[in-house]
């Protein structure tokens, strides 16, 4: 077998990893349903105090894309995650309707080029924060620009300042918490079918 083979081999997609992609993808949608309830209240008094200030939430949304990769590590999974999490918490009821999709799917996209220009072969900490940010990125651009953008009627320091927010809140709460959440899961041995089972002993920065 070829080296060409043997890659393409590995970034082939097997029923055990669609199987828990969904599964992360659904727990995803649940996780976005409560989000949002919880983001609802917060963001009264972030509001009150300076509306961009809301964007320090936002990491909440972007968990199943950097969580997906990290445990599936094939190309795609992290679209495939946001996207199918996005339509999970539509289903279920968003208070954002059929929007939630759009952004589900740039968010993910966020994600996905970060892992794509390390070419799928590096998931240390620094590229799991670069996923983070990368999301909350397109999330904050997706806000602040686009004609369904919540935020659209900012001011151009409001909305750069909110896209900072995404931004942090992206690395630290979707990029370090999966990070963290991969390693724990790793340590447990119920990643022992995917290449991440040893991401408990991999090295932080290298």
């Amino acid at each position: 077998m070829t080296t060409s083979s043997v890659k393409k081999a590995s970034n082939s997609w097997r029923v055990v990893d669609i199987v828990v992609a969904a599964l992360i993808a659904i727990a995803g949608g649940v996780i976005f349903w409560a989000w949002s309830q919880g983001a609802a209240l917060v963001s009264v008094p972030m509001n009150a105090a300076y509306p961009p200030l809301t964007g320090l939430i936002a990491g909440g949304w972007m968990i199943p894309a950097v969580l997906g990769m990290l445990i599936i590590r094939k190309p795609g999974a992290a679209l495939f995650c946001e996207a199918v999490a996005a339509t999970g918490e539509l289903i279920m009821g968003s208070q954002y309707g059929t929007t939630v999709l759009i952004s589900g799917i740039l968010q993910g996209l966020g994600a996905e080029l970060i892992f794509a220009a390390f070419r799928y072969k590096k998931f240390n900490l620094p590229v799991a924060l670069l996923a983070g940010a990368g999301a909350g990125l397109f999330c904050g651009l997706n806000d602040s620009f686009m004609p369904w953008g919540w935020n659209i009627a900012y001011e151009a320091v409001d909305k750069l300042a909110y896209i900072a927010f995404t931004t942090v809140s992206g690395a630290i709460i979707a990029g370090a918490l999966s990070w963290v959440a991969t390693r724990g899961l790793a340590s447990t041995g119920v990643l022992s079918s995917f290449a991440s089972r040893k991401a408990a002993s991999e090295p932080v920065f290298s």
